[in-house]
């Protein structure tokens, strides 16, 4: 028989502006450590310098997880021009060099190239698996590291600023998926003069915004205390991108125990994956048919009202 595993249930989502020099993974562990929560995740890797939105789910939510990695994010971030480093950001090291410094119409003509479906190679220093083993260990142990071309939607890619002859500063609205240092890199080689990633912000993923994220300095202060709770949003939050549809008590008590209920849908077709409520609490995820839904992610992070 298995351990149970300490702490509280509580589920839901904490936005968090994560700092520069902290990993993802150190940010779920704190987050998790302020709340006491059995379990936590959180929604897409951030680079240990990037900054901004990191959404951590706690409890159920890490049920909806996916919802929010497949969801549109976007990112501000600084190309350096004329430089081109090992890492496809300021952290490595300078492998070429350029004198040249296109303008800024031949550099708005160029980003044209990265906007829509585009195949993208992720950075030798990624936490892409090669035969079980992270490419990023792979590449510091000095193995050559060939890693293909993977698919990737970019909705917008626009030039914000040119704060100096040798930086850019850009904003991408793209799918799940994206390397943004890839995308510095590969900008560089087609204006013909390298680049790299000089800093970089998550500005939103999903339905969560960084200027609405806690600081670290913020959860330590309210570490264990019922005020951190506040800033707490519901699981539902993170099915923002589903349709949802309703049921009634007897439906909602037949689709947490993993079959298929009566639900109450508009604008739904059969066979769309959409998520069902009761009086407004997320009930389960699945596909609906002929007026059912067919569960394929049950939540019980509480009794339903009324049952």
């Amino acid at each position: 028989m298995g351990r149970k595993r300490k702490g509280r249930d509580i589920s839901g989502w904490l936005v968090v502006d994560k700092p520069a020099g902290m990993t993802s993974t150190a940010v779920v562990n704190k987050v998790r450590w302020a709340f006491q929560a059995k379990k936590a995740g959180h929604a897409g890797t951030l680079d240990p310098a990037a900054t901004g939105v990191l959404a951590v789910a706690l409890g159920e939510a890490t049920k909806t997880v996916p919802y929010i990695t497949d969801a549109l994010k976007a990112y501000e971030f600084s190309v350096r021009l004329g430089q081109a480093t090992n890492t496809d950001d300021a952290e490595g090291e300078v492998i070429a060099q350029s004198d040249l410094r296109p303008d800024d119409e031949a550099i708005k003509s160029a980003l044209g190239e990265f906007v829509g479906d585009i195949k993208q190679v992720p950075p030798k220093f990624s936490a892409v698996k090669i035969d079980g083993q992270r490419a990023y260990k792979l590449a510091r142990d000095g193995d050559d590291v060939t890693l293909a071309a993977r698919p990737l939607w970019v909705e917008e890619l626009l030039l914000t600023n040119r704060p100096d002859a040798d930086h850019v500063t850009l904003e991408m609205t793209c799918g799940k998926g994206g390397y943004v240092r890839s995308i510095a890199r590969d900008l560089g080689e087609v204006i013909g003069c390298f680049g790299h990633v000089a800093w970089l912000r998550r500005l939103w993923s999903g339905p969560f915004v960084a200027t609405e994220g806690l600081s670290i300095e913020t959860i330590d202060a309210l570490a264990h205390t019922p005020e951190l709770d506040t800033h707490l949003r519901p699981l539902e939050d993170g099915l923002a991108n589903l349709p949802e549809v309703t049921c009634t008590a007897e439906a909602a008590t037949k689709l947490r125990n993993g079959n298929p209920g009566m639900v109450i849908a508009r604008d739904v077709e059969y066979g769309d994956e959409c998520w069902v409520s009761y009086k407004g609490q997320a009930v389960a995820v699945g596909r609906f048919k002929s007026g059912e839904l067919h569960p394929s992610r049950v939540f019980n992070s509480a009794p339903l009202e009324g049952s």
